[in-house]
């Protein structure tokens, strides 16, 4: 193990002891409050890796490699890592409140086929979303011929993990005759 990799290592560690501090089990929030924190702490391209690599250690480690998936966890980060900088909440039950709809595990089936979700590229590596683009793709598509708009993988990290505030929430977007604004009901 080279010493980067030691490095990540004691970093998702460490953040996967905050997230359970306060929990009694590792559910689809603490996954969510993990992501959140390693967007934070190392921005969101930097996330991808740490996050997919501790998650893959993990099944490992618990005997059970086939659970992870490597489109699921870079799906997350990518969708907490656009919340974070478009709303910049410094604490993570405020940021939970604000993007509600983040906490339903379900969300990714909004973008994605089961199907596809199933397959082995999916499993294995990164599939686009083949029902409804992402808010940050949709953006741009709607927004071409003016500025670009960055995938949060291309983001940098923000100092002191903050970012811009908007209005937009994470329990505003739905997918629907093309638009994608997520909300609590999925409607």
């Amino acid at each position: 193990m080279s010493k980067d990799d030691t490095r990540d290592v004691s970093v998702f560690d460490a953040l996967m002891a905050e997230v359970m501090a306060g929990a009694t089990r590792f559910g689809h929030r603490e996954h969510v409050h993990l992501t959140w924190l390693a967007v934070r702490h190392c921005g969101v391209p930097a996330a991808v890796g740490l996050v997919s690599d501790g998650i893959q250690r993990t099944a490992r480690y618990a005997g059970a490699p086939q659970k992870y998936h490597a489109t699921i966890s870079r799906a997350w980060v990518e969708l907490v890592g656009y919340h974070v900088a478009e709303s910049g909440e410094s604490d993570f039950p405020a940021f939970a409140d604000h993007h509600s709809a983040l906490l339903d595990k379900r969300l990714l089936t909004r973008f994605y086929r089961p199907a596809t979700l199933a397959s082995t590229r999916a499993k294995t590596g990164w599939a686009e979303p083949d029902l409804a683009p992402f808010p940050w793709q949709d953006a741009a598509r709607q927004h071409s011929g003016q500025q670009e708009v960055q995938r949060p993988s291309q983001r940098r990290r923000m100092p002191g993990g903050g970012g811009r505030r908007s209005s937009r929430s994470a329990a505003a977007w739905t997918p629907s005759a093309g638009a994608s604004r997520l909300s609590p009901s999925g409607r």
